[in-house]
């Protein structure tokens, strides 16, 4: 083979290892979990409401992940999607139910068993108004859904702690609470972070490490848009 054609395959080679790597790093290392739009049809700043449903579970449907606590979505057309990214109108009430399926993880300061932020600084747990569960007194919080820049926190009631528990994600039977809520969403466009209060990261130092602090799982963002 000559020179010119060795140095055109070993540069062809370079270009294909380069492509490569590439499309592993774009794919599975820099790809995050979705984002669902909840915006479609509504008018921002008018007061309509949106629904939104989340289930959070014990296990999820990521491989090399599996037993990491995580929320689902419930995307627009009906699907439970892997994500905790979403997108809401600005000015608009969100009424969100959270299908609790995980057991109890006792919380570290009783305020996260305070519900606030929610209108009336109230939440349904399977339809029982309630201001506070009390995490301290009996294993029966779970997570929270908080976003810190709203002042919103609900914490999440759970199984008895002799249920035996959904295996499978999504969970679509099995033992759960329902938690139903409402919220006012700001009226100016921006990205609200929101997690779960509850050190619910198993074998990470204090439980605050693992799911506890990762887009997809135990936390997320909720952006707001004009």
């Amino acid at each position: 083979m000559s020179l010119p054609a060795r140095v055109t395959t070993l540069i062809v080679a370079f270009v294909a290892v380069v492509a490569g790597v590439w499309f592993v790093v774009a794919h599975f290392l820099l790809a995050g979990p979705p984002t669902e739009d909840f915006t479609a049809g509504v008018t921002p700043n008018t007061g309509q409401t949106i629904h939104i449903m989340l289930q959070e579970d014990a296990q999820n449907t990521v491989s090399q992940r599996p037993d990491w606590v995580s929320y689902f979505i419930r995307s627009p057309s009906g699907q439970w999607v892997h994500t905790t990214l979403f997108t809401v109108p600005a000015g608009t009430r969100v009424d969100m139910t959270i299908l609790g399926y995980d057991g109890c993880t006792p919380a570290r300061n009783p305020y996260f068993g305070l519900v606030t932020g929610t209108i009336g600084n109230i939440a349904l747990v399977d339809g029982k108004p309630t201001r506070v569960l009390n995490s301290w007194s009996g294993c029966n919080v779970g997570h929270t859904f908080s976003i810190p820049g709203i002042n919103l926190n609900v914490p999440m009631d759970t199984p008895a702690v002799t249920a035996a528990l959904c295996s499978t994600s999504p969970c679509t039977s099995g033992p759960h609470k329902t938690m139903q809520f409402s919220f006012m969403t700001p009226r100016a466009s921006g990205v609200y972070f929101w997690q779960c209060r509850i050190p619910c990261g198993g074998g990470f130092d204090t439980g605050f490490g693992g799911p506890m602090q990762t887009i997809g799982y135990m936390t997320g963002n909720m952006t707001v848009v004009s």
